[in-house]
Protein backbone atom coordinates (compact mmCIF):
# COMPACT_ATOMS: atom_id res chain seq x y z
CA UNK A 1 0.00 0.00 0.00
CA UNK A 2 1.35 3.64 -1.04
CA UNK A 3 0.40 6.95 -0.05
CA UNK A 4 -0.27 8.80 -3.49
CA UNK A 5 -0.45 12.54 -2.44
CA UNK A 6 0.76 15.04 0.19
CA UNK A 7 3.50 15.01 2.55
CA UNK A 8 3.87 11.53 2.74
CA UNK A 9 3.42 10.97 -1.02
CA UNK A 10 5.09 7.15 -1.99
CA UNK A 11 5.70 5.89 1.09
CA UNK A 12 4.88 2.48 0.90
CA UNK A 13 3.34 0.04 3.55
CA UNK A 14 3.18 -3.60 3.57
CA UNK A 15 0.12 -4.90 4.32
CA UNK A 16 -0.24 -8.52 5.50
CA UNK A 17 -1.57 -10.67 2.77
CA UNK A 18 -4.32 -12.56 4.93
CA UNK A 19 -6.16 -9.62 5.48
CA UNK A 20 -9.59 -9.21 4.37
CA UNK A 21 -10.08 -6.09 3.68
CA UNK A 22 -10.02 -4.46 -0.12
CA UNK A 23 -7.88 -1.47 -0.24
CA UNK A 24 -9.09 1.10 -2.74
CA UNK A 25 -7.33 0.71 -5.73
CA UNK A 26 -4.48 3.35 -6.26
CA UNK A 27 -6.34 4.88 -9.75
CA UNK A 28 -9.88 4.92 -7.83
CA UNK A 29 -7.72 6.58 -4.85
CA UNK A 30 -6.19 9.31 -7.08
CA UNK A 31 -9.73 10.03 -8.38
CA UNK A 32 -11.39 10.49 -5.42
CA UNK A 33 -8.58 12.57 -4.01
CA UNK A 34 -8.59 14.84 -7.38
CA UNK A 35 -12.37 15.25 -7.09
CA UNK A 36 -12.05 16.16 -3.41
CA UNK A 37 -9.42 18.61 -4.21
CA UNK A 38 -10.30 20.33 -7.48
CA UNK A 39 -14.46 20.29 -6.77
CA UNK A 40 -15.22 19.82 -3.05
CA UNK A 41 -13.02 20.72 -0.35
CA UNK A 42 -9.97 23.08 0.25
CA UNK A 43 -7.03 20.49 1.93
CA UNK A 44 -4.91 23.85 2.60
CA UNK A 45 -8.36 24.71 5.47
CA UNK A 46 -8.01 22.86 8.86
CA UNK A 47 -10.17 19.76 8.03
CA UNK A 48 -11.27 17.05 10.07
CA UNK A 49 -11.99 13.42 8.90
CA UNK A 50 -13.34 9.95 9.71
CA UNK A 51 -12.47 7.04 8.32
CA UNK A 52 -15.28 4.52 9.15
CA UNK A 53 -14.09 0.76 7.98
CA UNK A 54 -10.65 1.65 8.20
CA UNK A 55 -9.65 -1.65 6.88
CA UNK A 56 -5.50 -1.39 6.19
CA UNK A 57 -5.94 2.60 6.97
CA UNK A 58 -4.99 3.31 3.39
CA UNK A 59 -7.76 6.61 2.77
CA UNK A 60 -7.13 7.31 6.32
CA UNK A 61 -3.43 7.65 5.55
CA UNK A 62 -4.07 9.88 2.52
CA UNK A 63 -6.07 12.19 4.38
CA UNK A 64 -3.20 12.60 7.19
CA UNK A 65 -0.81 13.38 4.31
CA UNK A 66 -2.69 16.12 2.66
CA UNK A 67 -3.09 18.16 6.08
CA UNK A 68 -6.24 17.04 7.85
CA UNK A 69 -5.47 18.03 11.68
CA UNK A 70 -7.23 15.30 12.76
CA UNK A 71 -7.97 11.64 11.44
CA UNK A 72 -10.00 9.09 13.35
CA UNK A 73 -9.74 5.67 11.46
CA UNK A 74 -12.88 3.23 12.97
CA UNK A 75 -11.86 -0.79 12.45
CA UNK A 76 -13.83 -3.31 14.19
CA UNK A 77 -11.36 -6.23 13.20
CA UNK A 78 -8.89 -6.72 15.50
CA UNK A 79 -5.85 -7.72 13.48
CA UNK A 80 -6.68 -5.05 11.13
CA UNK A 81 -6.83 -2.45 14.31
CA UNK A 82 -3.25 -3.82 15.41
CA UNK A 83 -1.84 -3.28 11.67
CA UNK A 84 -3.60 0.65 12.46
CA UNK A 85 -1.85 1.23 15.37
CA UNK A 86 1.54 -0.55 14.01
CA UNK A 87 1.07 1.84 10.74
CA UNK A 88 0.80 4.93 13.26
CA UNK A 89 3.61 4.41 15.30
CA UNK A 90 6.07 4.24 12.44
CA UNK A 91 4.36 7.26 10.77
CA UNK A 92 4.19 9.28 13.65
CA UNK A 93 1.97 11.88 13.19
CA UNK A 94 -0.63 12.96 16.42
CA UNK A 95 -3.08 13.61 13.27
CA UNK A 96 -4.02 10.24 12.57
CA UNK A 97 -5.86 8.16 15.85
CA UNK A 98 -7.15 4.59 14.78
CA UNK A 99 -9.80 3.43 17.26
CA UNK A 100 -10.80 -0.06 17.75
CA UNK A 101 -14.98 0.13 17.57
CA UNK A 102 -18.16 -1.44 15.74
CA UNK A 103 -18.25 1.18 13.49
CA UNK A 104 -22.52 1.90 13.89
CA UNK A 105 -21.67 2.04 17.49
CA UNK A 106 -19.34 4.43 16.89
CA UNK A 107 -21.44 6.29 15.00
CA UNK A 108 -24.19 6.78 17.83
CA UNK A 109 -21.68 7.75 19.72
CA UNK A 110 -18.53 9.99 18.54
CA UNK A 111 -18.05 12.63 20.39
CA UNK A 112 -16.88 14.85 17.41
CA UNK A 113 -18.41 15.90 14.08
CA UNK A 114 -15.93 16.09 10.70
CA UNK A 115 -15.75 17.68 7.71
CA UNK A 116 -15.57 14.61 5.73
CA UNK A 117 -16.40 11.05 7.02
CA UNK A 118 -15.39 8.71 4.30
CA UNK A 119 -17.07 5.18 4.85
CA UNK A 120 -15.79 2.07 2.95
CA UNK A 121 -17.29 -0.88 4.01
CA UNK A 122 -17.82 -4.47 2.73
CA UNK A 123 -19.72 -4.34 -0.20
CA UNK A 124 -21.79 -7.17 1.22
CA UNK A 125 -22.90 -5.34 4.41
CA UNK A 126 -26.54 -5.70 4.53
CA UNK A 127 -26.51 -2.04 6.01
CA UNK A 128 -24.21 -0.16 3.54
CA UNK A 129 -27.75 1.48 2.40
CA UNK A 130 -28.27 3.07 6.06
CA UNK A 131 -24.74 4.69 6.48
CA UNK A 132 -25.89 7.59 4.79
CA UNK A 133 -28.92 8.50 7.18
CA UNK A 134 -27.30 6.89 10.63
CA UNK A 135 -24.08 9.55 9.85
CA UNK A 136 -26.93 12.07 8.84
CA UNK A 137 -28.92 11.54 11.90
CA UNK A 138 -26.22 11.03 14.43
CA UNK A 139 -24.85 14.55 13.84
CA UNK A 140 -21.21 13.48 12.49
CA UNK A 141 -20.64 16.46 10.31
CA UNK A 142 -19.63 20.11 10.71
CA UNK A 143 -21.68 22.36 8.24
CA UNK A 144 -21.53 21.93 4.44
CA UNK A 145 -19.46 18.39 5.68
CA UNK A 146 -19.44 15.81 3.23
CA UNK A 147 -19.97 12.30 3.14
CA UNK A 148 -18.19 10.00 1.03
CA UNK A 149 -19.39 6.22 0.89
CA UNK A 150 -17.25 3.95 -1.54
CA UNK A 151 -19.25 0.69 -2.77
CA UNK A 152 -19.99 -1.39 -5.24
CA UNK A 153 -22.47 -1.39 -8.58
CA UNK A 154 -24.76 -3.59 -6.70
CA UNK A 155 -25.87 0.04 -4.24
CA UNK A 156 -27.78 2.38 -5.84
CA UNK A 157 -28.05 5.95 -3.28
CA UNK A 158 -29.12 7.77 -6.55
CA UNK A 159 -32.82 8.09 -4.88
CA UNK A 160 -31.30 9.69 -1.83
CA UNK A 161 -31.87 13.04 -1.30
CA UNK A 162 -28.68 14.36 -0.21
CA UNK A 163 -26.89 12.45 -2.83
CA UNK A 164 -24.63 15.26 -4.54
CA UNK A 165 -22.78 13.14 -6.96
CA UNK A 166 -21.65 9.72 -8.09
CA UNK A 167 -18.53 8.51 -9.51
CA UNK A 168 -17.36 5.07 -10.70
CA UNK A 169 -14.00 3.73 -11.45
CA UNK A 170 -14.01 0.40 -12.76
CA UNK A 171 -16.00 -2.02 -9.93
CA UNK A 172 -15.20 0.95 -7.32
CA UNK A 173 -18.32 3.56 -6.59
CA UNK A 174 -18.15 6.77 -4.99
CA UNK A 175 -21.28 8.44 -3.61
CA UNK A 176 -21.16 11.68 -2.58
CA UNK A 177 -23.95 13.42 0.27
CA UNK A 178 -24.21 16.67 1.82
CA UNK A 179 -26.84 18.35 3.38
CA UNK A 180 -28.52 21.18 1.99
Amino acid sequence: MRIIGGKYKHKRFDVPRTFKARPTTDFAKESLFNILTNVYVDFDDELTALDLFGGTGSIGLEFVSRGCSKVVSVEKDYKHFQFLLKTARELNDRAWIPVHADVFKYIQRSPSKFNIVFADPPYSLDKIKDIPDLVFANDLLEENGLLIVEHGKDNDFSSHPLLIDHRTYGSVNFSFFRKS
